[in-house]
C-alpha cells in the first residue's frame, strides 16, 4: 500500500477508535497499519543476485522497463561484494543514495540531461517526503530495481563527467560503461561505499579548471534570462551608431541590458544612440569576436539576434568539448582556440602571450587534438604534403613547371630521397595526381618566400599539423582569420619560440633570430615537452568573468548537440 494512503488510513482508526473510547487500541493498530515491512538484506541480495546473473547471461540488464548501460561494470561491481547492496540498507535507502539523487539534479548544471539517469524511473521508486518518504519501495524486487538503477546512474554520470558524453572523433553518444578504461569507475563506486562523499568523488571527475566552472555559472544564468521571458531582438533596418535616432535604440538598449553589456540606467531620451551605448555596442563586439567599431551592421545585428535559448545550448556543447580535455591541461602549455583564431601561452599556469592564429578553411579544417611539442625547426623547408601537391601545386606545374617551381623557391624530387627531377622530363599533360605523388615530392626552400615562414613548432601527429610561422603578416589584421590548409600559422612566432627554449642557455634570443633568417635548417630540442591543446570553442568565459560567444565556423556544433540531446537506447522516440 502506498505510505501516504497508509498514513491516511492509520489516521482515520485512530480517530474512529477514539471517538469509540478505545485510545490504547487505536494505538495498537496505528502501529500495525504505519509499518511496512523492509525486506531483508538477504532477500535484496537474492534478488540482486538473480538479475545481475541473467544479465551477465544475456549481455543485458533491464530493470524497471528499462536496460542498464554498465553492461560490464555494474556487474563486476557487485560480484566483487558478493551482491550485498549498496545503496539500500536496513532503514531503506541510505544517507548516500539520497545524496546521489540530489547530486542528479545538479547535472544540467554541466549541460547533461538528467533523463539520461534514470531520473524518472527513480522518481517512481522513490519520492523524498516531509520525514519519510512518499513514495518507496514495498517488495525485495523494487528495492533490488532500486539498487541497481542508482549503481548504473552513478558509473554513467561518472564516465559522462570524466570524458564526455560524445566521443569527440565519431559524435556518436557513448552509453556504454564497460570498456578498459572505464573500470576505475568501480574503484570509485566502492571509495563511495567506503566513505567518499558521493559529491566530492563526482566532482572529482569533472574537468578541475575555474574556466569549466564559470562556465557552468553563466549556464545557470542564461537559463535564468530564458525563464524571464529571454532578452528580446532589436528590429531589423539600416546601420545604427553613435547619434542615430529611433524606437530601435529603445529595443537595442534594453537587448544590452538583458546581457549585461549595458549597465547603465536608461537615459532621459532612450531613443538616442549615445556615448554609453556607443561602448556597449563594442562591448558586444569584442564579446562575439565581431569587429569593434561601435557600429550595428548586419553581422553586429544578427549576433544580437540570436535567442538566449540558442546560445544556452552553445553553452551545453562547449562544456562538453571541456570534458573531452585531458584533466590536467600542464602548468605551462600552449593552447589554440580554433574559433576564436587565437594561441594562448600559458607559464606556471598562468597566460603569458596571447597570439592571433590562421586556422584551417571549412574545407580543410584545423584537427581538435591535444599533444606535446618537443622541437621546433628554424629556416625550415616546406615538404608539401601530398594533398596540398596534388589539389594546389600540380594544376600549376602542368602550366608552367619550370616557372612555377623557380617563381615559388621550389625543387621537384625523387619520392622518398633528395634527389632533384628535372621537371623538363615529367610528362605533365599525363600525370594523376596519385601517380604523381607516388614518383615525386616538392620541397621548398628556406627564406622570407617559405609558406612557413622562420620557425615551425612541431608535435608529430596523425593529423600532420604543426604550429608554423608565415610570410603572410598582413593576415592576422583581419577579425576572422579561416585561411590555412589545415595547419596553425602564429603571429610573432619567433618571440614563442624564444619562450619555448627560454631554459635552453644554447638557444638565447639572438641566436634563434640569426637561424631563423638563415638559409640553413636548423632544429632546436625543448628542453622538455610542453602540451599543446589545439581545441574548438564556441562559448568560454575568460579570466576576468567575461561570457564571450564566436561564430561556428566549421558547422560543429550542431553535430554534438544532437549527440549531447539524444536519448538513451532504451527510451521512447
Amino acid at each position: 500500500m502506498h505510505p501516504t494512503l497508509v498514513g491516511l488510513l492509520g489516521s482515520l482508526a485512530v480517530g474512529i477508535l477514539l471517538g469509540a473510547g478505545g485510545a490504547h487500541l487505536s494505538e495498537e493498530i496505528e502501529v500495525q497499519v504505519r509499518s511496512q515491512p523492509m525486506p531483508s538484506g538477504e532477500e535484496i541480495t537474492a534478488e540482486l543476485r538473480e538479475r545481475v546473473q541473467a544479465g551477465r547471461a544475456s549481455g543485458r540488464v533491464s530493470v524497471a522497463g528499462v536496460s542498464l548501460h554498465s553492461t560490464e561494470s555494474l556487474p563486476r561491481f557487485y560480484e566483487d561484494r558478493l551482491f550485498e547492496p549498496a545503496w539500500v540498507g536496513p532503514q531503506g535507502l541510505s544517507e548516500a543514495g539520497e545524496r546521489l539523487l540530489g547530486v542528479l539534479d545538479t547535472a544540467r548544471a554541466d549541460g547533461l540531461r538528467m533523463g539520461d539517469y534514470h531520473r524518472e524511473v527513480l522518481d517512481s521508486l522513490w519520492t523524498p517526503g516531509m520525514g519519510s518518504p512518499a513514495s518507496a519501495p514495498t517488495t525485495a524486487a523494487e528495492w533490488a530495481e532500486l539498487e541497481l538503477l542508482l549503481s548504473d546512474a552513478f558509473l554513467l554520470l561518472a564516465l559522462h563527467r570524466h570524458q564526455g558524453k560524445v566521443d569527440p572523433e565519431t559524435r556518436r553518444t557513448q552509453w556504454t560503461v564497460s570498456r578498459p578504461e572505464n573500470q576505475d569507475m568501480v574503484t570509485l563506486l566502492q571509495e563511495v561505499m567506503e566513505g567518499q562523499e558521493v559529491e566530492s568523488a563526482l566532482e572529482s571527475l569533472g574537468p578541475q579548471h575555474p574556466g569549466y566552472e564559470a562556465m557552468g555559472a553563466a549556464l545557470v544564468e542564461l537559463r535564468a534570462v530564458a525563464a524571464e521571458g529571454g532578452w528580446g531582438e532589436v528590429p531589423s533596418g539600416g546601420r545604427l551608431e553613435e547619434g542615430s535616432q529611433g524606437p530601435r535604440m529603445t529595443a537595442l538598449r534594453q537587448r544590452l541590458q538583458a546581457s549585461g553589456d549595458l549597465v547603465a540606467p536608461t537615459p532621459q531620451e532612450p531613443e538616442l544612440f549615445d556615448d554609453e551605448l556607443d561602448e556597449a555596442v563594442r562591448a558586444f563586439q569584442r564579446r562575439h569576436g565581431l569587429d569593434v567599431d561601435g557600429v550595428v551592421g548586419p553581422q553586429t545585428l544578427a549576433a544580437l539576434n540570436v535567442s538566449v535559448e540558442d546560445r544556452i545550448r552553445q553553452l551545453e556543447v562547449n562544456l562538453e568539448r571541456w570534458r573531452w580535455l585531458p584533466q590536467e591541461l600542464g602548468a605551462d602549455h600552449v593552447l589554440v582556440n580554433i574559433a576564436d583564431f587565437r594561441v594562448d601561452v600559458v607559464a606556471d599556469h598562468r597566460r603569458v602571450m596571447r597570439l592571433g592564429a590562421v586556422v584551417g578553411r571549412a574545407y580543410r579544417q584545423t584537427p581538435v587534438m591535444s599533444d606535446s611539442i618537443t622541437y621546433l625547426v628554424l629556416a625550415p623547408y616546406w615538404h608539401v604534403p601530398p594533398g596540398i601537391a596534388v589539389n594546389d601545386q600540380l594544376p600549376q606545374l602542368r602550366a608552367d613547371p619550370q616557372g612555377h617551381l623557380a617563381a615559388h623557391n621550389m625543387t621537384l624530387l625523387e619520392q622518398g630521397t633528395s634527389r632533384p627531377v628535372d621537371p623538363a622530363v615529367v610528362d605533365w599533360a599525363s600525370i594523376t595526381g596519385a601517380e604523381f605523388n607516388r614518383r615525386y615530392r616538392i620541397r621548398q626552400e628556406p627564406g622570407p618566400w617559405n609558406a612557413l615562414g622562420q620557425v615551425k613548432f612541431m608535435f608529430p601527429n596523425r593529423f600532420n599539423v604543426y604550429l608554423h610561422d608565415t610570410p603572410a603578416q598582413d593576415l592576422f589584421q583581419r577579425t576572422a582569420r579561416d585561411f590555412s590548409s589545415g595547419c596553425v600559422r602564429v603571429e610573432r612566432s619567433l618571440e614563442l619560440a624564444e619562450h619555448l627554449l627560454r631554459d635552453d642557455p644554447a638557444w638565447d634570443g639572438e641566436r634563434i633570430r640569426r637561424a631563423a633568417a638563415g638559409g640553413v635548417e636548423r632544429t632546436a630540442r625543448l628542453p622538455a615537452p610542453v602540451p599543446v591543446h589545439l581545441q574548438y570553442w564556441t562559448a568560454w568565459v575568460d579570466e576576468e568573468g567575461v561570457l564571450h560567444f564566436r561564430r561556428d565556423i566549421y558547422n560543429r556544433d550542431g553535430r554534438v548537440l544532437t549527440a549531447l540531446n539524444a536519448p538513451p537506447p532504451h527510451a521512447s522516440p
